[in-house]
């Protein structure tokens, strides 16, 4: 699944840097001097908005985030790590709950957003060891909102319980974002 997301982005960036690049015999003095100047500067990627917007299975996510007034905030320097729903994750919520929640409660969706980001980037290895060292109770994790996820192994599978009993599996890792880290989960978390 995570290399079915990541091939439109790869592929997106790849058309647009051979776009952008002129064929070596039209290349000028000026060019090679500006080519050797970039060449000193990094890449960096995109935000983790501009992340979620360039992969198609987040548009869901990208339209709660824009719906609910959190595209600056998310777009900020951070770090955050979000746990990031699919489409198919949105999906499975009762029929009508995401148009509701775009269109006529914005502050719940707000929350319910809020509750998926966690301050500082956490990369799937740290979630795992903070698990082992927490044993079979799980590690706790404080989001953004002030509400808790519960982190377990299942399978060598990490799962998130949200304060509602629900469960949700990451399903992708360490998705780099100029300011901070995506992990992909497979169901929509409730703060209760």
């Amino acid at each position: 699944m995570f290399r079915k997301m990541m091939i439109p982005l790869l592929a997106g960036t790849a058309l647009s840097i051979s776009a952008c690049s002129e064929p070596a015999e039209e290349a000028t003095m000026d060019d090679e001097m500006a080519m050797a100047d970039a060449g000193s500067v990094e890449a960096v990627a995109p935000d983790i908005v501009g992340v979620a917007s360039g992969n198609p299975d987040f548009s869901t996510l990208v339209a709660a985030v824009q719906a609910a007034g959190l595209v600056e905030t998310l777009s900020g320097p951070g770090p955050f790590t979000v746990f990031a729903p699919t489409n198919e994750a949105f999906a499975a919520l009762p029929e009508g709950t995401v148009e509701t929640l775009t269109t006529q409660d914005t502050e719940t969706l707000g929350t319910i957003l809020t509750y998926h980001v966690v301050a500082g980037e956490v990369m799937a290895a740290d979630v795992i060891a903070a698990i082992e060292a927490a044993g079979d109770a799980g590690y706790t994790i404080e989001t953004v909102n002030g509400g808790t996820l519960t982190a377990t192994l299942d399978g060598g599978n990490v799962v998130l319980t949200d304060a509602t009993g629900g469960t949700a599996t990451v399903v992708a890792t360490d998705v780099d974002a100029s300011n901070g880290v995506i992990h992909v989960i497979d169901t929509v978390l409730m703060p209760g």
